[in-house]
């Protein structure tokens, strides 16, 4: 025995000498940041710090008393409840199928409605009662976005009659630059460029060939309804969640567990808070855009500034590559002028997508939503397949919002184990 204790078997090791050091606590993980008080309303501030104390107590039980491991008492109940769980699943993922259209409406409405909320927050913070806020801000929004609509429809309208009446001309101006010769004697034995250029100038100078596509006047004309009953039901949706979008996350934060309602007050107080700045910055960026390239294209002569300029706007939202697909569209628009007017079209964006990188996305976006861009093109390939242009659009909060639950959640779990 004596011999053991020499080598020091037989005796009690020290704690300090053998003790690991131990992993911080998933609350206080450096990663880990609180919701900003100041911001909530007084029931969801006393709702919060309750689900704080709920949730240090919560911690405490469980240390006191750990879980116990799983076991498979009844194997024919488990089997029963996971086949049931599945059937459920299918039904409901059936039943998102049908009402996609309608998730899309809601989606839409829920982003305009976070996007104005810090407006609206900020009318408060300077006195401004909530309802009377909230009335200002929608009333302002739908002024601008009428306003915006009556000069630009007549716009379009009218370059589009200017378009149709103009087509033989520019077909005849471009098929007599000598640019277009050059390509046309090298390449024209594989490609026939004179019909291609015949058949676009048949196709635009018939409107009747436009309903053709839109799959007749009729059909043109309920897709034009659709479209003005859809913007009223979003402008419908926007005004209900703006005025109701504190109590919805209340009743949100209800039905979750006190125990953990704490994180998830932390974490969708962020998310929406990121979302609406997002929505607000991308639209600052896509009218900066559309605003110079409007002024840069009457410049240098590109045709139908004003059209182009809307689509440019539209293009815009589109995360990541809708400045690319823009400077793609006023190029080839820039052709129907002259090879140097798309060239001097193609170098502004060129220069205009590095100051956006580097200067206008930092200042604007940097602070709401931080996301690499390797998943900002996965995010949006994935948004644009399952919901088109919205998916797209959508890509960014989204995906910042499953980093934010992973560094915030799953990272300081792990590290404390």
């Amino acid at each position: 025995m004596a011999i053991f204790k020499s080598i020091g078997f037989g005796k009690k090791p020290q704690a300090a000498a053998t003790s690991a050091p131990q992993a911080p606590k998933p609350e206080e993980h450096e990663l880990v940041l609180h919701a900003d008080t100041t911001q909530m309303d007084a029931e969801v501030r006393e709702m919060y710090r309750d689900a704080r104390e709920a949730a240090q107590d919560a911690q405490e039980e469980a240390r006191e008393n750990p879980h116990r491991e799983f076991t498979i008492g009844k194997p024919f109940a488990l089997g029963f409840t996971v086949t049931l769980g599945v059937l459920v699943a299918l039904v409901f993922g059936d039943m998102i199928g049908q009402l996609s259209t309608i998730l899309m409406y809601v989606v839409a409405a829920l982003f305009i409605a976070l996007g104005l909320d810090p407006v609206v927050r900020w009318l408060e913070r300077h006195g401004v009662k909530r309802a009377l806020g909230i009335g200002i801000v929608f009333v302002g929004f739908i002024l601008i976005i009428g306003g915006i609509l009556a000069i630009v429809i007549p716009m379009i309208g009218n370059q589009i009659a200017q378009l149709v009446s103009s087509a033989p001309e520019i077909v005849r101006n471009l098929t007599s630059e000598q640019w277009y010769k050059d390509i046309n004697e090298r390449f024209g034995e594989f490609v026939d460029f004179n019909a291609l250029l015949k058949m676009g100038q048949d196709f635009i100078g018939k409107p009747s060939n436009w309903a053709s596509v839109a799959g007749g006047v009729w059909q043109a004309g309920l897709g034009i309804a659709n479209g003005l009953t859809a913007g009223l039901i979003v402008l419908i949706l926007s005004l209900y969640f703006l005025s109701s979008l504190r109590t919805i996350k209340r009743g949100f934060y209800s039905v979750v567990p006190r125990s953990g309602r704490a994180k998830v007050i932390d974490i969708t107080e962020q998310v929406t808070k990121s979302v609406g700045g997002y929505v607000n910055g991308m639209v600052v960026l896509a009218l900066v855009n559309a605003t110079l390239g409007f002024i840069m294209m009457t410049i240098v002569g590109v045709p139908f500034a004003g059209l182009v300029a809307v689509g440019v706007f539209l293009l815009a939202l589109i995360p990541l590559i809708g400045s690319v697909l823009a400077t793609v569209l006023v190029s080839a628009i820039a052709l129907f002028n002259s090879p140097i007017t798309a060239l001097v079209a193609a170098i502004y964006y060129l220069i205009y997508m590095q100051l956006e990188s580097y200067l206008l996305t930092p200042k604007i976006m940097n602070r709401v939503v931080s996301v690499p861009g390797s998943l900002v093109v996965i995010g949006a390939l994935a948004g644009g397949t399952l919901l088109g242009l919205l998916g797209a659009l959508i890509a960014i909060p989204v995906t910042a919002a499953v980093l934010m639950i992973i560094k915030q959640v799953w990272i300081p779990r792990q590290d404390a184990r």
